[in-house]
């Protein structure tokens, strides 16, 4: 028997692996695409997932050649302010093809079986201890529709928001509010880029703009409900015209690529598991990318199940892991995800996007606090370039 299955080789997935490998795990890292494949992000590392990266020794590789990012601007109805991350922190502006590519590798390099072009038809089920089911594995879709039974001890759902795994045992769902989508594209042509990523926040929608190098920017337009009878570059193109911040920084625009679609963007996850199954990354729960902390996040997340996975593995109690990495992710993550709703929950509102539009032009102070909180910097040593 496998010791560790774990689906999906995104950030999460390969973390995970990596760390489970490392301990001498026998581990095979399932993805449903092949490697490397582009994903809707924003394709930002903040400086609390660089920090964490290299904590676990994952330095130079694509990070090296990846635009550095020393700050964020943020741009509402009555505010505008720069602020810089603290001396000696930095971004990255990484595209998640070559960045999830490098990560699998790390894995495969530490011991870890990589198995691409493979899909999982859901759990492996058997009677738990106490009579209520227990996931043993995962069932894998052969070439002639039968299923193909992979057992393991401990199987982990990093196989993204959609995880087949955590709707299968019914730990995920799309909450009621907000119903949000993104429409995001590659874009070469917008004036004004440096070396900070751009959220631009306003009545019902947000625009995120990140410099990936090259001349090109990574243009995200994040709504509510879907708007129907308009394309994905249309809704764009029409969202960048009709900015008074965006409109002469990008009248010369021009889409690189397809677009992509994302959506419905929220879920939540009450627990982070059951017997024999952990969850990480957006299986988890996923993050709205506003306030570009998702990776971060996908890179805790991950660690936290391989070291519930391992001391599952060394005391034989897979029923108890999941308990234990419930209650590790409310201590250590519970505050960056409580912020996540209340950013999502400002935009929702308009009447709070004005309060808050009015307190960082009272106290802009607030708004640098905010950058730094969603950067997993320390907040009191934030610079600013001022507000407008």
């Amino acid at each position: 028997m496998i010791d560790v299955i774990v689906v999906g080789a995104g950030p999460a997935g390969s973390i995970a692996a990596l760390v489970l490998a490392r301990a001498g795990a026998q581990v095979w890292l399932l993805e449903r695409e092949a490697m490397p494949r582009p994903k809707l992000c924003g394709d930002t590392l903040n400086p609390g997932a660089v920090a964490a990266l290299a904590d676990l020794g994952l330095t130079g590789g694509p990070l090296a050649d990846a635009l550095a990012l020393d700050g964020m601007l943020i741009t509402g109805p009555q505010v505008a302010l720069r602020a810089r991350y603290p001396a000696g922190q930095v971004g990255r502006a990484i595209a998640r093809g070559p960045l999830d590519a490098w990560l699998a590798e790390a894995a495969v390099a530490a011991g870890a079986r990589l198995e691409c072009d493979v899909r999982v038809r859901g759990p492996l089920w058997r009677d738990g201890r106490t009579g209520a089911p227990s996931v043993a594995g995962v069932l894998l879709a052969a070439d002639d529709r039968r299923a193909i039974r992979v057992p393991a001890a401990v199987t982990i759902a990093a196989d993204g928001r959609r995880s087949v795994l955590a709707r299968a045992a019914k730990l995920s769902a799309h909450p009621s509010t907000p119903r949000r989508w993104a429409f995001g594209v590659y874009a070469s042509g917008v004036r004004g880029l440096s070396t900070m990523g751009e959220m631009h926040v306003r009545r019902g929608h947000y625009i995120g703009v990140a410099p990936v190098g090259d001349g090109r920017a990574n243009v995200c337009v994040v709504t509510g409900v879907r708007p129907a009878g308009v394309t994905p570059i249309e809704l764009i193109a029409r969202a960048l015209a009709r900015d008074p911040q965006l409109r002469e920084r990008t009248e010369g625009w021009r889409a690189e690529g397809r677009p992509r679609v994302l959506g419905p963007l929220a879920v939540d996850c009450v627990r982070a598991g059951m017997p024999g199954l952990l969850l990480a990354g957006d299986a988890a729960g996923f993050i709205d990318p506003m306030t570009g902390d998702g990776i971060h996040l996908a890179i805790r997340g991950g660690a936290m199940a391989a070291a519930a996975a391992l001391e599952a593995l060394e005391s034989g109690d897979t029923d108890r892991a999941a308990t234990d990495l419930t209650a590790r992710r409310a201590a250590a993550l519970g505050t960056k995800l409580r912020f996540n709703r209340l950013m999502r929950a400002l935009v929702g509102s308009t009447l709070a996007l004005e309060l808050a539009g009015v307190g960082a032009r009272i106290a802009p102070a607030v708004l640098r606090r905010l950058v730094c909180v969603a950067g997993d910097v320390p907040s009191n040593r934030a610079e600013s370039e001022g507000a407008a």
